[in-house]
């Protein structure tokens, strides 16, 4: 027997008159983690979302990417960022099952806007982009031999004014 792929859910309608707050979350996971297993947890955040009464705007995977530092002893991370409409409840929720998540290395969530009606937020498509290509390997210590030497090894070159100035 093949193992059947989860159903997506639909988004949940709302009332007319509801009112949400829009939110981003961003969140790093591990860089080798498989594609299906990060489309597995995009789905599973999808879910949450929806079982809570939110609705999900927009995923995008931004792909693998260099972080700034380094994160749990990774120095490159998957980033993907959900736009989703919720309460507070929603967030708490999203967050705990991130908290719980092994392969999440770290996240954040902002609230973007207050007030929001979803029946007028239409829900886009998932954006998945390439990422950075993999870091270049430094060059070989031959290699930068053939720079010039730095600065402060060099004489030093002064303006005529301010040696005139400092003859004075």
């Amino acid at each position: 027997m093949s193992e059947a792929t989860p159903a997506i859910q639909p988004a949940p309608t709302h009332q007319p008159g509801t009112r949400l707050r829009e939110y981003e979350t961003i969140f790093l996971v591990r860089p080798d983690l498989a594609e299906d297993l990060v489309d597995k947890l995009v789905e599973r955040m999808r879910g949450i979302v929806h079982r809570e009464g939110g609705k999900v705007l927009r995923v995008s995977n931004w792909g693998k990417k260099k972080t700034a530092y380094e994160v749990k002893k990774h120095l490159r991370a998957i980033y993907l960022h959900y736009l989703y409409l919720g309460d507070t409840k929603i967030v708490a929720e999203f967050e705990r099952n991130l908290r719980m998540t092994d392969d999440v290395l770290k996240y954040q969530s902002v609230k973007i806007d207050e007030d929001i009606d979803p029946s007028a937020r239409p829900v886009e498509a998932d954006v998945k982009l390439p990422g950075d290509p993999e870091a270049p390997e430094r060059p070989a210590r031959e290699e930068l031999a053939a720079f010039p030497e730095p600065m402060r090894e060099r004489e030093p070159v002064l303006d005529e004014a301010v040696e005139d100035a400092a003859a004075e």
